[in-house]
């Protein structure tokens, strides 16, 4: 055999491996302060090693797998040091390490939201020079199974050059705690934009839960039955069965009676891996009914179908008005009487995109490229459709990261154990808010779960939901607020803190720009708890409620200081009311010393009171005299909307 081959095939055996570091161990690391630090790698196997940092030197024995352990004693803020291992197969190093404070930042797309996507870009990066602030991104990675080491990332410094990719909620809590603090801030950044809470849970927590003790005993050993039973959900979900559909089940589609109340309901525009679909690729169908006038129906029309590279078919009232390939915007032009004057169906026929092929089936551009125009009307059509997979022609999953829960725990989590933390920064619960409710049970598990596999009681501090959608009353009920009561009932826990953000979202935009606000308030909380200083307490919180009166007082917590109304006006907003027949009104409300006063005089026996009870509380406009929102509440028990949803 040539001498290279047999090295190279020699050196892919974990076993007879030269000595190394596990990744997280590279130049210009932040190792925490102040408490026992674990350092681990692989050799070959009963191979000893030496390792040393800061004038200790710690010994072990790699075992049967070649994994080696060590831990240092405590060290105080400093450097730089550096990490040394030694056996007789070799030697690996890690330069440049400090040691100071760290903060592991995890959770959806709001954590993962870059510095160079949040406000004031241009200024933050001018001013972004800071050696002592290091930040290492874990790497989307999906695995059925625990993994010991991470395939890639490095750590890297705080500069005008990197910034940019740094998680931005995470980088201005570190810059705050390394102004005030004057030690180094190392961000331990592992999220994925989407990701369920289920997803970064482990196994063996989930085996603890009533809610999903039945799901963990049931997950897939291979990729392909996964991809089978998401299959066999998904259509199960969408079509009533899990009985495949042929073509000719698909063909009546075209019927003018078929019944498509089961279709998934959304918008037109966007992947449909992000509209519940699963990691879905391959052919589909999108419909929607339009309303056409009388002059329409009766002039030559424009259907505007925005983008989709694919080979489309569109057909309208069943019969076919279009096919073919068109980059860009698609532009139909259509014959007087195309149109029925009344109610009219659309179909469109779709597969994957081309141009980006990453994309998977859906349109892409802006919601005012859907539309019908003629006769001197337009008639938007970005929203009211309704999408179905064509599950009778071939098609796909992708490794989606929601596909199969603890599979990111697996490979982002997982791989990192037991590094030493002084705690976590969280921002989740969008994808969960369709099951709030069971989020008071999942959430809490995540935490204890994590505390034990990392085997550190550190600190836990998350972002309750900030402002998206709609600004609907109680009468309707809100998923998000919903969450939002789960995270602040997670409160029980000790040594977790919440950051509430409802007054700096974007109801028009899931991913608010304001990163810096939520970064000084967790900032705050951990100023306060962990690091001693004088801090504000944080948001107040709901307390207590008594009715006397035909009134409402309700009482807070954290409110020592008195509350105040951000209105020029002086008039509070978002408060509700409710009787015993539970329907609620717009309330007055107004502030008594640290109280609120509730009325309205439709309920002369009220019996309860909401605040901010929507899934975009945009009037809410209480805070505390420290100028932190109120975070909203309810004083009923009544059941919730998302009660009987559950994670499968």
């Amino acid at each position: 055999m040539n001498r290279l081959v047999f090295f190279v095939l020699l050196s892919s055996v974990p076993g007879l491996a030269q000595v190394r570091l596990a990744r997280l161990f590279s130049d210009h690391v932040v190792l925490q302060r102040g408490q026992p630090l674990p350092v681990w790698g692989w050799a070959k196997p009963a191979e000893a090693v030496t390792v040393t940092m800061a004038g200790q030197t710690q010994k072990a024995k790699a075992g049967p797998d070649g994994k080696w352990r060590v831990t240092f004693s405590p060290l105080q803020a400093g450097g730089p040091h550096t990490l040394s291992v030694t056996a007789k197969s070799g030697k690996a190093a890690a330069s440049d390490v400090l040691i100071g404070e760290v903060w592991i930042c995890s959770g959806q797309s709001n954590m993962e939201w870059p510095v160079r996507q949040a406000n004031n870009y241009a200024a933050e990066k001018k001013m972004a020079n800071f050696p002592q602030i290091r930040h290492f991104r874990v790497e989307h990675e999906l695995a059925l199974t625990p993994q010991a080491d991470l395939t890639s990332g490095a750590w890297k410094i705080a500069s005008a050059e990197t910034v940019g990719d740094f998680t931005a909620i995470g980088f201005f809590f570190a810059r705050e705690l390394n102004q005030s603090l004057q030690v180094p801030i190392g961000l331990l950044h592992s999220s994925w934009g989407g990701s369920q809470v289920e997803g970064w849970i482990s196994k063996e927590s989930m085996l603890t839960s009533d809610e999903l003790r039945s799901y963990a005993q049931h997950l897939p050993t291979s990729w392909r039955e996964a991809d089978s039973l998401v299959d066999v959900k998904l259509r199960t979900q969408l079509l009533g069965t899990a009985k495949k559909p042929t073509s000719a089940d698909e063909q009546k589609y075209l019927t003018p009676d078929y019944d498509f109340s089961r279709w998934r309901k959304t918008d037109a525009l966007g992947q449909w891996e992000w509209k519940d679909m699963r990691g879905f690729k391959g052919l589909g169908y999108m419909t929607r009914t339009v309303d056409i006038t009388d002059d329409m129906a009766a002039t030559e029309t424009t259907l505007a179908l925005a983008e989709n590279d694919s080979p489309v078919e569109v057909f309208i009232n069943g019969k076919p008005v279009a096919r073919g390939v068109v980059t860009g915007v698609r532009k139909i032009t259509l014959p007087a009487n195309t149109w029925r004057a009344g109610t009219n169906r659309i179909l469109v026929k779709l597969g994957n995109m081309v141009d980006p092929a990453w994309y998977g089936p859906g349109l892409k551009g802006l919601a005012t490229d859907l539309y019908v125009d003629g006769a001197g009307q337009r008639i938007g059509l970005a929203r009211d459709w309704q999408i179905m997979p064509a599950f009778a022609e071939p098609y796909e999953y992708k490794r989606f990261m929601n596909n199969v829960g603890v599979s990111i725990y697996n490979a982002m989590i997982a791989p990192l154990l037991p590094f030493a933390a002084r705690g976590v920064l969280w921002y989740q619960g969008e994808t969960n808010a369709g099951r709030a409710y069971q989020y008071r049970q999942t959430f809490p598990l995540l935490i204890r779960d994590w505390r034990q596999k990392f085997n550190q009681n550190f600190s836990f501090y998350f972002v309750q939901l900030s402002s998206y959608g709609a600004n609907q009353s109680s009468n309707q009920g809100s998923n998000w607020a919903e969450l939002r009561e789960a995270q602040t009932m997670t409160l029980s826990l000790p040594k977790t803190g919440m950051a509430v953000t409802t007054d700096v979202g974007n109801p028009n935009d899931i991913h608010p720009t304001n990163k810096q606000d939520v970064g000084h308030r967790l900032a705050v909380l951990a100023l306060r708890n962990d690091y001693g200083q004088a801090a504000p307490a944080g948001s107040p919180l709901y307390d207590a409620v008594t009715f006397a009166d035909g009134k409402a007082t309700v009482t807070f917590k954290q409110a020592e200081k008195g509350l105040l109304v951000k209105d020029k006006y002086g008039y509070l907003k978002g408060f509700e009311i409710a009787g015993d027949d539970k329907k609620f009104y717009y309330a007055q409300a107004h502030i008594q010393g640290n109280t609120v006063v509730v009325s309205h005089p439709a309920v002369p026996k009220p019996v309860s009171v909401r605040y901010g009870w929507a899934d975009a509380p945009e009037e809410a406009n209480l805070f505390s005299a420290d100028g932190f929102p109120v975070s909203p509440f309810r004083t009923d028990i009544w059941t919730p909307i998302t009660a009987n949803a559950t994670f499968n």
